[in-house]
C-alpha cells in the first residue's frame, strides 16, 4: 500500500474501479476510467468515462458534484491525462476544481501521459498517492494497457463446446451446441468489442454473418451496441464471393486478411463488393498474425473477439496472444476421433507446457455452463 493510503482509500478506489467498468464497449480505444470525489468522509461526486470523444471520468465526477469540490479528495483508477486530445487535460480540471488530494490506482504508461499528469498535480501543490488497489485497476485496464505497451489488441477467444470438449462433428456440423440463452450472451459480447475474427475454414463451413443481433433498443439493453469490424484470416483468399460476409460488406465493415501468395483475381472481387483487403508480408501464419494484430491495434481495435476455428485459435495460442476465454459448455457428449476441438496448434509434450489460466467467473445459463478465464 502506498504512503498515506488507508482502508478508506481502498474503499473509495474500489468504487472508482467499479464505475470504470461501465464504460466497456463505449470508450475504446480510450481506457475505462472511474473517478470518485470525497469530502468530509462522504462521496460528493462520481463519474466514469462514458463514451469515446466525450468527457473523461474526472470531468464527469466534478460536474456531478453535489457541493463545492474545493478541498476534496479525488480517487481515480488511472492517472489523469495532462494533454489535450478530443477533450481537455483532466489534471487541469482537478486543479481548477480545487481538490487537495488525488489518489491514483495506476500510473498511465501512455507516452502522452507517462507521469506528466501526476507531475502537474504535484506542481500545483496537490498531494498525490499512487498505487492504491493497483492490481484490481489493472484487471479493468488490461486491454488498454496491452495496446499501449505491446501494440496489440486484447484477444478474447470464444467457443461453445460439448462436455467432452468438441466444437463440431467430424463433418463440421456445429449448429447448435449451446442453448439460445448462451447464444444471446454471445451477441451481448459482440456488441461490446471492436472486431470479430474467424479463420477461413470457419468462414467456409459456417458461412456466418458475425453481426450483433439483439432484441430491443440500446436504451432497453442498457448500453449502446457496437457494429464490430468483421475479419477473416484467409491466407489464400478462399472465402467465397457469395458468402454472407462478402455479400454484406457494404453494410457491415468487413476485412479479409490475406497472405502474399493470395489469389489476386479473388481479392479484386472482394474489393468490388466493398471488402477491405489487408495483405500481410510474411509467408508464416504465425508471423503474419503478429503483423495483423499490430495493424489492428494501430487502427484503434482494443478488444478483438476470435470465434474460431481451432486452427486460428491454435496459432494465437502458440503465440501466447489469447488473453481471455469465454467458453460455453453444453450438456452433450459427442465423442469421435475426428470431432473438432476448440484449440489446435502445436503439440505440447508435457502438461506443464500448457497455458495457465485463472478462472474469473462461472455462471449457469439454463443447462449450459458459461466460464470466463484469463491468462
Amino acid at each position: 500500500m502506498p504512503e498515506h493510503a488507508n482502508l478508506r482509500d481502498e474503499t473509495w478506489m474500489q468504487l472508482a474501479i467499479d464505475l470504470a467498468r461501465q464504460g466497456l464497449g463505449s470508450v475504446e480505444p480510450n481506457p475505462m476510467v472511474g473517478c470518485v470525489l470525497v469530502k468530509n468522509g462522504k462521496c460528493i461526486g462520481q463519474g466514469w468515462h462514458e463514451k469515446f470523444g466525450e468527457a473523461h471520468a474526472e470531468v464527469n465526477a466534478i460536474q456531478n458534484a453535489s457541493e463545492s469540490t474545493k478541498g476534496s479528495t479525488a480517487y481515480v483508477s488511472l492517472e489523469p491525462c495532462s494533454h489535450t486530445g478530443k477533450t481537455g487535460p483532466c489534471a487541469d480540471a482537478l486543479i481548477q476544481a480545487g481538490v487537495s488530494r488525488v489518489v491514483v490506482a495506476v500510473a498511465d504508461p501512455n507516452p502522452n501521459v507517462s507521469g506528466s499528469g501526476i507531475d502537474k498535480l504535484k506542481a500545483a501543490g496537490i498531494d498525490v498517492s499512487v498505487g492504491v488497489l493497483e492490481q484490481s485497476a489493472r484487471e479493468v485496464l488490461a486491454p488498454y494497457l496491452k495496446v499501449v505497451q505491446k501494440d496489440k489488441p486484447w484477444v478474447i477467444a470464444k467457443w461453445a463446446m460439448t462436455v467432452d470438449g468438441k466444437i463440431a462433428t467430424a463433418s463440421g456440423d456445429s449448429e447448435w451446441i449451446s442453448n439460445s440463452q448462451s447464444r444471446h450472451l454471445v451477441h451481448c459480447l459482440r456488441a461490446r468489442v471492436d472486431a470479430i475474427m474467424v479463420g477461413s475454414g470457419t468462414a467456409r463451413a459456417d458461412n456466418p454473418t458475425l453481426t450483433v443481433r439483439l432484441p430491443g433498443t440500446d436504451q432497453e439493453l442498457g448500453f449502446e451496441a457496437r457494429i464490430p469490424l468483421r475479419i477473416v484470416f484467409d491466407s489464400q483468399a478462399t472465402s467465397a464471393v457469395v458468402s454472407n460476409l462478402v455479400q454484406t460488406a457494404n453494410e457491415v465493415p468487413t476485412l479479409i486478411a490475406v497472405g502474399p501468395q493470395h489469389d489476386a483475381k479473388q481479392v479484386a472481387r472482394y474489393v468490388e463488393h466493398g471488402v477491405e483487403v489487408w495483405i500481410g508480408e510474411s509467408l508464416s501464419h504465425h508471423e503474419r498474425m503478429i503483423e495483423l494484430l499490430m495493424h489492428l491495434a494501430s487502427r484503434g481495435v482494443t478488444n478483438l473477439m476470435v470465434e474460431g476455428g481451432g486452427k486460428l485459435l491454435g496459432v494465437l495460442n502458440d503465440l501466447g496472444e489469447i488473453d481471455e476465454i469465454h467458453s460455453f459448455i453444453a450438456p452433450k457428449l459427442l465423442g469421435g476421433f475426428d470431432s473438432v476441438t476448440p484449440v489446435m496448434g502445436l503439440d505440447r509434450n508435457r502438461i506443464a507446457d500448457g497455458t495457465e489460466l485463472k478462472l474469473q467467473t462461472a455462471q449457469r445459463v439454463g443447462d449450459d455452463v458459461y466460464l470466463v478465464h484469463r491468462r
